[in-house]
């Protein structure tokens, strides 16, 4: 039996409409799923992803699939901080990106700063031998007695974190490390945060680069 040319085109223009209605269809089925995922990961529900650096650090997810689209930079939390040294030698920068700060509403402006100076050092004074601070980035500077006001030279500092260390075992921690963002990569596997012995690097939002210590009370 011959088919017409009429019938042809009839059931030609059926599968067009059959394939039109199909692709409507799955256009709705695809923009409904990828709707539910936004709002899914906008919630802060896990995503799909298995490759995810963010989702493995349960950390905040900064990936182009989400609805937040902020950017997020490596900072250093002063209370997670162990001075380990990796900061200055772990940097991919040749000058490390970590500086040391110093806050000084938490300062007690001491003569005797065990920040600035060596334990057991032979006298006060500003003798190379006697600091702490193997660049001599810290200038101290009298202010009346018995009080020093003490300033970092980031220039000169390498973020080896012994000041960090000497102010925060002796002294009341108004020396930390940040990360400085005016030099910094922002890397997305930063080097430092890979072998960071207290875990101290985190992500944080570029609207708020900086996790300031202040005194508290």
């Amino acid at each position: 039996m011959k088919t017409s040319e009429n019938d042809t085109r009839i059931k030609r223009r059926d599968l067009l409409r059959l394939v039109g209605r199909y692709s409507i269809f799955g256009g709705m089925a695809g923009l409904t799923g990828t709707l539910a995922f936004k709002d899914k990961i906008a919630k802060g529900s896990e995503c799909a992803a298995t490759d995810c650096k963010a989702c493995v650090l349960n950390e905040k997810c900064t990936s182009q699939r989400t609805a937040d689209t902020e950017e997020y930079l490596w900072q250093i939390d002063p209370d997670k901080c162990v001075q380990c040294g990796r900061c200055a030698t772990d940097c991919v920068l040749n000058e490390s990106a970590a500086k040391c700060i110093h806050s000084y509403s938490m300062c007690g402006f001491c003569e005797l700063c065990f920040g600035y100076f060596q334990p057991g050092a032979n006298a006060l004074t500003e003798a190379a031998e006697n600091q702490v601070c193997p660049t001599g980035a810290i200038k101290r500077r009298f202010v009346e007695e018995p009080y020093f006001e003490y300033t970092i030279d980031e220039d000169l500092c390498i973020g080896c974190g012994k000041c960090v260390a000497g102010c925060n075992t002796f002294g009341n921690g108004s020396l930390y490390l940040q990360v400085m963002h005016d030099r910094c990569l922002n890397c997305n596997d930063c080097a430092i945060a890979r072998v960071c012995a207290g875990n101290a690097f985190v992500r944080v939002p570029a609207s708020k680069p900086y996790l300031l210590k202040h005194r508290t009370r």
